[in-house]
């Protein structure tokens, strides 16, 4: 199973969207998927599922499970003052060093509402994956402008559409 990580904890957030129509793409594509959203990460769990207390967390520790149980993941990436957020940083240091990514692949989407796509918050985060061990598909995607291209909660672009196709299908055969 896909796990979608929707890489912000802002309530009703883009990224939520994009992970929703990554979901429909790959179901599409027989794979089956789950979304996890930072939305449902403890509002204390810096303080209490990291570093000494790591593991000590019950709310963080269902979260943290279902990463540990993913093969491959969809990491929906919001552009948030040139890199992507901090909660995300944050996520991933609550995760189990160095086995909770090691040798596991993963794509990554980014979005923003200017005209980057999120592509250098996608650079940093496929750092911070390489140094643990995840293999990053190399089709990054890069959704710029991307209020201009949605309309009720779908991609009006059809290159960003088809950019996505092409994403999962490269994912899931990856």
């Amino acid at each position: 199973m896909i796990k979608i990580i929707v890489g912000t904890n802002r309530k009703n957030a883009i990224s939520k969207k994009i992970a929703v129509i990554y979901q429909e793409i790959l179901a599409q594509q027989g794979a089956e998927s789950e979304i996890i959203n930072l939305t449902e990460l403890p509002d204390d769990f810096v303080f209490t599922a990291l570093y000494e207390h790591n593991g000590k967390n019950k709310a963080y520790n269902v979260i943290h499970d279902k990463i540990k149980s993913g093969s491959k993941f969809v990491f929906i990436v919001p552009e948030y003052n040139g890199s992507f957020p901090g909660i995300l940083k944050s996520f991933i240091d609550g995760m189990t060093y160095p086995n909770s990514f090691v040798s596991k692949k993963c794509a990554l989407v980014g979005i923003s509402s200017g005209i980057g796509g999120g592509g250098i918050a996608l650079s940093h985060l496929t750092d911070i994956f390489n140094y643990l061990g995840m293999h990053v598909l190399a089709n990054k995607i890069k959704l710029a402008k991307i209020e201009e291209n949605m309309s009720n909660d779908h991609v009006t672009n059809r290159l960003y559409m088809a950019l996505l196709h092409e994403q999962a299908k490269m994912l899931i055969d990856f």
